[in-house]
């Protein structure tokens, strides 16, 4: 194995990993975006409950105090979460470029080396016809 293989082994290895945590910090902004509307669903059956019951309606205030400590927390979970979804986007679209760098590289040696191989082949078959050449001149003389 050549080091450029190596190379491609490694940089498609780190490409995957890149890949991994993306969708890990993706799932991750999909798990706190249904946290919200779970909140925002549980906010409005506890307005409903604190509406039609006067003893709930007292509670509420402080319900809603901590409902809005819960959401502006995964609110700033959130934004924080897809702000390292973006990160580890570039470093994807980096990890890939460098992978089709090493491919390319590897693809154009592979070319190089069947050019070289072409030549040779040809060289030997131009030395074949020319001996065969010289054989007949040589038999009509």
């Amino acid at each position: 194995m050549s080091t450029l293989d190596s190379l491609i082994r490694l940089h498609r290895w780190q490409l995957d990993e890149q890949r991994r945590q993306v969708a890990e910090f993706e799932a991750l902004g999909d798990r706190l975006r249904m946290e919200l509307h779970r909140l925002d669903d549980e906010e409005l059956d506890e307005q409903q409950v604190a509406v039609d019951s006067h003893e709930a309606s007292f509670a509420y205030s402080g319900y809603a105090r901590t409902l809005i400590d819960r959401r502006d927390r995964l609110a700033k979970s959130l934004a924080d979460t897809e702000q390292q979804t973006l990160r580890a986007r570039e470093a994807l679209e980096s990890a890939f470029q460098e992978v089709k760098r090493y491919e390319t590289a590897a693809a154009n040696r592979l070319l190089s080396q069947h050019k070289q191989l072409a030549r040779l082949q040809q060289h030997e078959l131009d030395e074949v016809a020319g001996e065969m050449h010289r054989r007949r001149q040589g038999a009509r003389n």
